[in-house]
């Protein structure tokens, strides 16, 4: 890569870091080019040419914000041992990267998902997208749970997973909007109870 593109690759990169920033407190309809060129001290139109459209920049956030899930969660969660442990482990992670306020605003899918439960479009479709893809996710850890013999062979897994995002997303949403981290704690705390593990 020659210095023009790493240059280029570096300020989309940093575009997008404070992109998924502002979309987690005012949301994707916060961003515009014109707004993170004046945040970023950069022109305007060097940031079109990364994005062209600011719709095309809700769907380079979204990308980004999966990538930085990734990085912080769901890689992590996978080098524990299959089964009730990696599950636990997702959702240590998950409570971890909202309370640690990697993104300025919480968890940014819970976010965008109240933003655009009602809508239609492609960002609406891309979330939709991740939504099904983190459920099915954890559909897979419940059941291997299951297969291990860490969970009853009776227990309906849909269910649990339900609670275990309502778990999350209230605990993000009440830390936010109350400033108490002992929300991530009560919804580690329920989750525990829920899987029969010691509080």
């Amino acid at each position: 890569m020659d210095g023009r593109h790493a240059r280029g690759a570096h300020t989309r990169r940093v575009t997008l870091a404070r992109a998924v920033d502002i979309a987690t407190v005012d949301g994707l309809d916060g961003l515009t080019l014109g707004r993170l060129a004046a945040e970023l001290q950069l022109s305007k139109s060097g940031i079109f040419a990364h994005f062209g459209s600011k719709e095309e920049l809700q769907l380079a956030t979204i990308s980004f914000a999966e990538e930085v899930f990734t990085e912080h969660v769901l890689r992590p969660a996978f080098q524990a041992p299959r089964g009730k442990q990696r599950l636990l482990r997702l959702f240590e992670r998950w409570m971890d990267f909202s309370r640690a306020r990697v993104f300025a605003g919480g968890c940014f899918f819970s976010t965008v998902m109240a933003e655009f439960d009602a809508r239609e479009g492609r960002v609406r479709d891309v979330v939709v997208r991740w939504r099904t893809t983190w459920s099915e996710l954890l559909v897979r850890l419940v059941e291997e749970a299951v297969e291990e013999g860490h969970l009853d062979r009776e227990l309906d897994v849909d269910q649990l997973v339900f609670e275990l995002t309502a778990f999350g997303r209230a605990a993000n949403h009440d830390s936010l909007l109350t400033g108490d981290d002992a929300h991530y704690d009560r919804a580690l705390t329920a989750l525990r109870a829920r899987l029969g593990e010691p509080g």
